[in-house]
């Protein structure tokens, strides 16, 4: 199906199972302890061995000498795979190249050989006898002492131009009144997911299976291909349920390349999973950015001029963090400047995480809007109403398909309280807490990408789709059965959904944001196909043709689908594709947080006491599950904000805190309740659903939120996050 022009009426306007709150058809497996994830297959691949996992112990340089005589030895082992027997591997792209390193290391954590044996404790045990000698080479550990080297990073479909301009940005910020310019940091955070990265890996002939914890299945499948030089349909990769990814799991890592190595050579599947500090140090991070900041604005507050340059770090060949893309769409002003600068460092690859781009761009640009709308004497509000607008900054001849940042905003100052907010900081108090309310906007582009299903009726009147599309614990199963029912005129029990398995059609896979919106297209595409074959079957025009209840009525008569579908059934096979109506219109989706914290007055001890999002993204296709996907990532915006810091080890190139003992996130104790309002808005531009992704949205402008709410609850102005308490001790007012 091409989608090229805006959506009218259709079949999921019925709303009569899209749309409404709806329990996940997956939480009974998940909170019985049935659903298997990839570690724990064992009906489908019995007797499997153990692969243990050895990491580089040196972040930069070379292995000198292996000597594996005592570990082969050792009981139970069957093989050890390193980059000297593991043959012939393709370089294949950035995020599959560096998976098995030797002679060569690039990263501390980098995978140099794969230990597999008949238990997990003989493999780890016969892992600790492998000795292996260094020459260790100078690296690049610092970004700020990188920061003069950095260079324009490629421009890519993803990241854009690394740099644009449009006016006289020098001039109007010189000549504008009222000025700010000021520079902030982020640090490298975690993904931090429950489930660890997890494979098993099977061989039949030259046919490979991996059962694996991944994303994006049809990537997974290009990139264990090509590394290993066999044909794509050779290679199969099935995923059903996954622990958690957050953009950590969008490519194929060490785990699932070294379990395929691994049962090739011991000629019996293998499995494979990556400790905690394998997780932090050998896959990838979201990198740290430090951002400059310059707004000239009018005494009035309109922004005259507005800059955004951001410096973050990679292996060579790597990403930036995108953080000023969001820059050249949040606000007005005619005089504009954005510069991506990506230092070469000698850390552990840096690549998506939740809202890359954005987050960390939001932490930085969110709270300067704050500081000059102090300097402009603006409520944070009013400056940001002041400064919206309709179109595309760097591009107005494109007007945003919606927009509804102004309404967010006062919907949520509304319902959040705000005109009780204490503009002069420091001044509010309750007992011997701080109490201060910020707020920042959220924004996240809506992108739009191909996405195919196959579904089949069966004479019992059920449905059964197809798909490789993921569910991260976002709720994919269940958007994607409300589809199916609502299209076809099902209720939900009469729809059965498969999802993540290469042996389904290709969908968008999870990642970006853009996962609900385009998997369910591909779904309603391949259903209004199958309506087309009961319809024909029956010898009904499709175009006349009501499909509801169970039943498919054209003028005066009335079948079943059961009916219809015959003893073999039916089935069809579609996908959705996009014209160009992202290039004439901006997709975009928006929101607004407002947070209140308290702050010890006397140990500097930061709480948050009160959260609300208001978030407008299209169609909301189940409320249950959105609300859940925001609150989740409010609580990791909380812990972006006050706690989250992957520490570096500068001398030697590692993350130190790699473990969840020493890499803090928030707990329950740290989450007040989290209230959520979605705006009722269809957006008919992006989809035939009308609807946008939210799960990354929650997230952008939480920790500016947080910080604005400390600043205001004490007058101390953090620029370097996260915001801890000993950034705050020694600059607290005096108690009284």
């Amino acid at each position: 199906m091409k989608f090229d022009t805006p959506a009218t009426t259709n079949a999921i306007d019925q709303l009569k199972v899209i749309g409404r709150p709806t329990d996940r058809i997956d939480g009974p497996v998940k909170t019985t302890g049935s659903a298997r994830y990839a570690y724990e297959r064992h009906a489908e691949v019995p007797g499997a061995a153990y692969g243990y996992v050895i990491g580089a112990g040196i972040a930069k340089g070379r292995i000198a000498s292996m000597d594996l005589r005592a570990a082969q030895a050792a009981p139970g082992v069957l093989a050890i795979v390193t980059a000297r027997n593991a043959g012939k591997l393709a370089k294949g792209d950035f995020n599959t190249a560096k998976l098995l390193a030797g002679p060569e290391i690039d990263h501390y954590h980098q995978a140099v050989a794969v230990v597999v044996a008949q238990s997990f404790e003989q493999a780890r045990a016969a892992a600790q006898l492998v000795r292996i000698e260094y020459t260790r080479a100078a690296g690049r550990f610092d970004l700020a002492a990188e920061m003069a080297s950095a260079k324009p990073p490629k421009a890519s479909a993803f990241s854009g131009e690394p740099d644009t301009r449009v006016g006289d940005f020098a001039g109007a910020f010189a000549a504008a009144p009222v000025q700010l310019d000021v520079t902030y940091s982020t640090p490298d955070e975690s993904h931090a997911m429950m489930e660890p990265h997890a494979s098993i890996a099977q061989w039949q002939g030259d046919r490979l299976t991996i059962w694996t914890a991944n994303q994006m299945i049809a990537w997974g499948v290009g990139d264990v291909a090509k590394t290993l030089g066999i044909p794509k349909e050779n290679v199969r990769l099935v995923s059903p349920f996954i622990g958690g990814g957050f953009g950590g799991k969008l490519f194929v890592r060490a785990d699932a390349l070294l379990a395929a190595l691994g049962a090739r050579a011991a000629r019996r599947p293998v499995k494979v999973a990556l400790t905690r500090p394998l997780m932090i140090n050998n896959t990838t991070h979201r990198p740290a950015t430090v951002q400059r900041i310059r707004i000239g604005a009018a005494r009035d507050g309109r922004i005259t001029a507005i800059a955004h340059e951001g410096w973050s770090g990679d292996l060579e060949g790597g990403q930036p963090e995108t953080a000023v893309n969001q820059t050249r769409l949040l606000y007005a002003g005619a005089n504009r400047l954005t510069a991506t600068r990506l230092a070469v460092l000698d850390l552990p690859e840096g690549n998506a995480m939740r809202a890359p781009g954005e987050a960390p761009g939001l932490m930085a640009l969110e709270v300067a809007m704050d500081e000059m709308a102090e300097k402009l004497a603006l409520d944070p509000i009013a400056f940001r109403v002041l400064n919206d607008t309709q179109v595309d900054p760097e591009k107005p001849e494109r007007p945003y398909s919606q927009r509804s940042l102004i309404e967010c905003l006062r919907t949520g100052a509304e319902r959040f309280g705000w005109n009780r907010r204490n503009a002069s900081p420091g001044q509010q108090r309750d007992g011997r807490w701080l109490v201060g309310m910020g707020v920042a906007a959220a924004f996240r582009n809506n992108l739009l990408t191909k996405s195919a299903a196959r579904v089949r009726l069966d004479n019992r009147g059920v449905v059964t789709v197809e798909t490789d599309m993921t569910d991260i614990g976002t709720g994919s199963y269940t958007i994607i059965a409300q589809t199916a029912a609502e299209t076809m005129g099902l209720p939900l029990d009469k729809v059965q959904v498969r999802l993540g398995d290469s042996a389904y059609p290709a969908s968008a896979g999870s990642g970006g944001q853009w996962g609900a919106n385009n998997s369910t297209s591909g779904v309603f595409a391949a259903c209004m196909k199958l309506r087309e074959a009961v319809a024909g079957k029956l010898g009904f025009a499709v175009a006349d043709a009501s499909f509801a209840d169970g039943m498919v009525r054209a003028g005066e008569r009335a079948v079943p689908l059961a009916e219809a579908a015959g003893a073999e059934g039916l089935s069809a096979e579609d996908g959705i594709e996009y014209g160009d109506l992202d290039k004439k219109y901006q997709q975009s989706t928006f929101g607004a947080h407002f947070v209140e914290v308290g702050v010890d007055a006397v140990t500097g001890e930061i709480r948050v006491r009160r959260m609300l999002a208001v978030c407008a993204a299209g169609r909301i296709l189940n409320p249950k599950a959105a609300r859940s996907q925001v609150i989740g990532a409010m609580t990791m915006g909380v812990g972006g904000a006050l706690m989250e810091e992957l520490a570096v080890d500068k001398r030697h190139g590692f993350f130190v805190n790699h473990d969840l003992a020493g890499y803090e996130v928030p707990v329950h104790a740290d989450i007040p309740h989290q209230d959520v309002v979605f705006l009722d808005e269809t957006d008919p531009i992006s989809s035939p659903m009308k609807a946008k992704g939210v799960g990354e949205l929650g997230m952008c402008g939480v920790a500016a939120a947080v910080a604005n709410a400390v600043y205001n609850a004490t007058g101390i102005r953090v620029r370097s996050y996260p915001i801890t308490l000993d950034k705050l001790l020694d600059r607290l007012p005096p108690v009284a």
